[in-house]
């Protein structure tokens, strides 16, 4: 059996040979130059980042924080505030919109995208890298591949029909700065198409899930305008995500039981209950991280006194209360005999007063 297998082992090798022998010229070249290519495009990427994160450093949520809260969003792209992500829809000059610039990153191999799972949660591992190739077939997104480069014109972009993202921030208290924040940490754009030609009903597509910290640096490149008023006001796409401009509502958080609002809610009145629920233990924690309370009113001054001013003071405010508590002890008295001896006189000149009357009606 030995020399079966050994025997077995010289023939494949000598198939490979024959068959690395028998491929064509041009099929050789071609594959050599996709190989020197991929190599060139993975170190101008590296390169890239390297100097991308450097001037512009990501800011990440710290490993070992005493609060956190997960909770996911989805931003409606025909909300005012969440318009600056989705126009122009095809590119103007410089300017394109967030689903277009990181798409365009994708097909580059410059970010890596993820699968967005069926629970809805986001996994940044290598078993979940979604390869450019399997994103554009996935989503009938048509391309032509030369060079072994995926090559998808402007109009093929589905950018139109990115309607709407999911976003996942974290809330938490870092106790190393004592401060609050919100960070976004994964974001998924999601896809408003029908569900056949034959249907008018929308249904929504989440493509793939980004992990933030990954493509922040990226998206510190790239501006948005963010006013119908003025064209010229704009900002970067992280600092618009990092100063949180973004209006999106609760749809999921993270909890024990895994399950979105609307899987333990009974209805959508019931849903935005919970939500406003939600908004309000977020903002409750935050307004009571610095509230003191009240001091309670000590009946003994004096401990008070000692504490802000002294003992020194003390005393000598002590002595004052006791001169002034003296002074209206005594004041007070005076006032009342004053008072007595001005009762008792008008009783005397009433009495005095009714004698006179009475003898001159005797006459």
């Amino acid at each position: 059996m030995k020399y079966v297998g050994k025997l077995v082992v010289i023939i494949a090798v000598s198939l490979m040979g024959q068959y690395a022998v028998a491929q064509p010229p041009a099929r050789i070249k071609e594959n050599t130059k996709k190989e020197q290519k991929a190599a060139t495009n993975a170190a101008v990427t590296v390169n890239m980042t390297e100097r991308a994160k450097s001037q512009y450093p990501a800011t990440v949520v710290p490993q070992e924080v005493v609060w956190k809260r997960d909770i996911y969003r989805s931003l409606d792209l025909k909300n005012e505030k969440n318009a600056s992500l989705y126009y122009p829809v095809e590119p103007m000059g410089g300017s394109v919109n967030l689903f277009t610039y990181v798409f365009r990153l994708i097909l580059d191999g410059t970010i890596t995208a993820y699968k967005y799972n069926l629970d809805g949660y986001e996994a940044f591992d290598e078993e979940n890298k979604i390869s450019p190739k399997d994103l554009l077939d996935n989503y009938r997104i048509y391309y032509e591949e030369k060079d072994g480069e995926f090559v998808v014109n402007k109009s093929d972009v589905p950018s139109g029909e990115v309607l709407s993202y999911y976003i996942k921030e974290s809330n938490y208290y870092d106790q190393r700065t004592a401060t609050y924040n919100t960070r976004v940490t994964a974001i998924c754009p999601v896809l408003h198409r029908t569900a056949n030609e034959f249907s008018t009903d929308i249904v929504k597509y989440p493509m793939f899930w980004l992990n933030y910290d990954e493509i922040s640096t990226l998206l510190a490149q790239q501006t948005l305008v963010t006013s119908s008023y003025n064209n010229v006001s704009s900002m970067t796409i992280n600092d618009y995500f990092v100063k949180n401009c973004y209006d999106g509502e609760i749809y999921k958080t993270v909890n024990l039981r895994n399950l979105a609002l609307n899987q333990y809610c009974k209805d959508s009145t019931e849903v935005k209950k919970e939500q406003a629920n939600i908004e309000k233990q977020l903002t409750d924690f935050r307004a009571n991280l610095w509230s003191t309370p009240t001091p309670a009113v000590s009946a003994d001054t004096t401990s008070v006194a000692k504490d802000s001013v002294g003992t020194e003071s003390v005393k000598e405010a002590e002595k004052v209360e006791k001169k002034s508590t003296f002074r209206s002890t005594k004041k007070k008295s005076k006032e009342k005999k004053e008072s007595v001896k001005q009762k008792k006189s008008k009783e005397k000149s009433s009495s005095g007063s009714a004698k006179v009357s009475v003898r001159r009606t005797r006459r």
